[in-house]
């Protein structure tokens, strides 16, 4: 996995009722250093109707709305089996995104569409797309991503959403490889997570109970670290390090087979603030492995601590 897709584009901190802020020791998203920003910056490459996808891989329509109008999910499966068919634009693999694919593209710096400044893009709708992933849970759901804001839930598969076509590559094959039995190495209260480089507190509920995002933020810092030096203090994860342990293979919790926290609970606090609604962070949903929010002062949501990158 690029580590620069665990980076949020976020560059403003925000109080809890939504109002601009310094940085400087807040522990939120936008404070922890951008070290990948010049990479996403050249991550897209335009080449006619379709752009090369650098960092995942992948070829991506240039048309984020190719055929105009919401489809069902079965319907939309069927519109790319004729693009592969038809080889549009020179390409015979055109798939649905998957989930992980399409949540790579969402900034959280950037609403209506939530993507990246500069981006090649045509025809984006500030409204769902399909992925391909069904939810583990309830089969006859699907995933879909918000394009307007960011948020990834689920939805019947009858439902109606856009679709925006992507053709997979060897680079991004290869990305998504690997088994999960050998993903997580213990090291006493802490897990290794080899495929992001994060380091995970193995109990993900070290405070023992519901915080609101604040408290959350002033908690993890008080957290004993596995060591003394700075870069070795727990801090509250973004909302793609969060996300980047859903498997969609599993539910309740929607976590990798054989993983080896304990205490899991229903919903955590990322350090990311929706610029949707500042008064509004981040949350990761466990049971299935949904990206939402949470209303900051609400004591609704939990702290798993995380450090690295």
């Amino acid at each position: 996995m690029h580590h620069d897709l665990l980076e949020t584009d976020q560059v403003r901190c925000y109080t809890q009722d939504g109002q601009h802020i310094d940085c400087s020791g807040t522990g939120q998203d936008a404070s922890v250093g951008k070290v990948h920003q010049r990479m996403r910056d050249q991550r897209f490459s335009p080449k006619n109707r379709v752009v090369e996808d650098r960092l995942t891989g992948v070829i991506w329509a240039r048309d984020a709305n190719p055929d105009g109008f919401p489809q069902t999910w079965h319907e939309a499966l069927a519109t790319v089996a004729k693009m592969r068919d038809r080889r549009t634009h020179g390409y015979g693999d055109w798939q649905l995104p998957s989930r992980d694919l399409l949540f790579s593209l969402i900034s959280h710096q950037h609403i209506n569409p939530a993507i990246g400044e500069n981006h090649p893009f045509e025809n984006i709708f500030n409204g769902y797309y399909w992925t391909r992933d069904s939810c583990c849970r309830l089969p006859d759901q699907a995933w879909y991503v918000h394009l307007g804001g960011g948020r990834v839930h689920r939805g019947m598969k009858q439902g109606s959403y856009l679709l925006w076509p992507v053709c997979p590559g060897a680079k991004a094959q290869e990305r998504n490889k690997h088994s999960h039995g050998d993903r997580f190495l213990i090291d006493g209260d802490c897990v290794y997570d080899t495929k992001t480089g994060l380091i995970w507190s193995r109990n993900a509920n070290p405070v023992g109970r519901r915080l609101n995002w604040q408290d959350a933020l002033s908690a993890v810092k008080s957290l004993s670290g596995p060591g003394s030096e700075k870069d070795h203090e727990w801090r509250l994860p973004n909302i793609r390090e969060l996300e980047s342990l859903v498997a969609l293979d599993a539910h309740t919790p929607a976590l990798p087979a054989g993983h080896p926290f304990t205490e899991i609970q229903d919903a955590y606090w990322s350090s990311t603030t929706s610029v949707y609604e500042p008064r509004y962070a981040w949350t990761l949903y466990t049971r299935d492995g949904q990206v939402g929010v949470g209303f900051k002062p609400h004591e609704e949501f939990f702290l798993w601590p995380v450090l690295g990158r």
